[in-house]
């Protein structure tokens, strides 16, 4: 391994380490001056197909079947596992039906699994709502490798009931996150 050790002017000093492998590396800095930002992880997907349904009372998996970009191709399957360790910001949102009314509506962001993040819980005291979109955030550290996340959401209402893609427009069920800071 080859170090070099650039020093500051007045003081302080910067060391690059090159990797113990065999090949060349490159590094290529920005022509201007400023801080040094590094590329990583980003997506957006969204249900743009049919609505889903879903069962009154049960926690589902948002299907979002249309990605409107995946920088390093880490969603697959309504779910996104980075190959680059750190810490995400998540959104989240999912539009929900009803074909009679809601009476309790949470939407979540659950890693490896299991629950990690719920936006405050919407509760009807009337049979007022046929429809209604909320959404979460957070910002979640993923170790690269196997940590993942997905869009939960949980209805109680009556009627048929779905996530939906409000006629086509993208962003009604959506999820998308990026790399905010390396581990």
């Amino acid at each position: 391994m080859a170090n070099l050790i650039l020093n500051g002017s007045t003081s302080g000093s910067v060391t690059l380490s090159s990797p113990a492998v065999s090949g060349t590396t490159t590094l290529t800095l920005p022509t201007t001056t400023s801080t040094l930002a590094i590329n990583g992880p980003a997506f957006s997907a969204y249900l743009a197909g049919s609505s889903q349904t879903v069962t009154s009372a049960t926690w589902t998996k948002a299907t979002l079947d249309t990605e409107l970009f995946d920088t390093n191709n880490n969603f697959a399957s309504s779910r996104f596992t980075p190959t680059v360790a750190g810490y995400y910001q998540i959104n989240g949102a999912v539009r929900c039906t009803s074909s009679v009314t809601f009476s309790r509506y949470i939407v979540g962001i659950w890693k490896n699994g299991a629950e990690y993040l719920r936006s405050s819980e919407t509760v009807f005291t009337s049979a007022l709502a046929t429809q209604i979109q909320a959404g979460s955030g957070c910002v979640v550290y993923l170790n690269g490798s196997t940590d993942y996340v997905e869009l939960y959401g949980f209805i109680t209402g009556t009627g048929t009931l779905t996530f939906a893609n409000d006629g086509g427009q993208a962003f009604t069920s959506f999820m998308s996150g990026c790399l905010v800071r390396g581990a």
